[in-house]
């Protein structure tokens, strides 16, 4: 069984930026692809970004490329989603992802946290 607890959501202006975390509590963090989704109000969660189990490996939604930079520290057991040039359209709960296959981008996940609230006001 694999927890995943996200920190960092908060209200920021358009144009600002946040750094999301996502810590795993297990001991074989290291061999999990990781990702990030998002759902906003009357909206279907979508995928945002993920990395491999050594973060050499990332992909992104088109929405968010060149904005949005997917991380992680195994030796911490923890996943980033830096966001910059925040936009309206970015508000959401994002949500983290964790698929145990550690070579893939395109993670199907078997466990999900709970959420974070980013609001971005214009």
């Amino acid at each position: 069984q694999v927890q995943l607890v996200e920190s960092g959501g908060e209200l920021v202006q358009a144009g600002g930026s946040l750094r999301l975390s996502c810590t795993a509590s297990v001991r074989t963090f290291s061999t999990y692809s990781m990702g990030w989704f998002r759902q906003a109000p009357g909206k279907e969660r979508e995928f945002v970004a993920a990395l491999n189990w050594s973060g050499g490996n990332t992909r992104y939604a088109d929405s968010v490329k060149g904005r949005f930079t997917i991380s992680r520290d195994n030796a911490k057991n923890t996943v980033y989603l830096q966001m910059n040039s925040l936009k309206p359209e970015d508000t959401a709960v994002y949500y983290c992802a964790a698929d145990p296959r550690p070579y893939t981008t395109t993670i199907n996940p078997s466990y999900w946290g709970q959420g974070t609230q980013v609001t971005v006001s214009s």
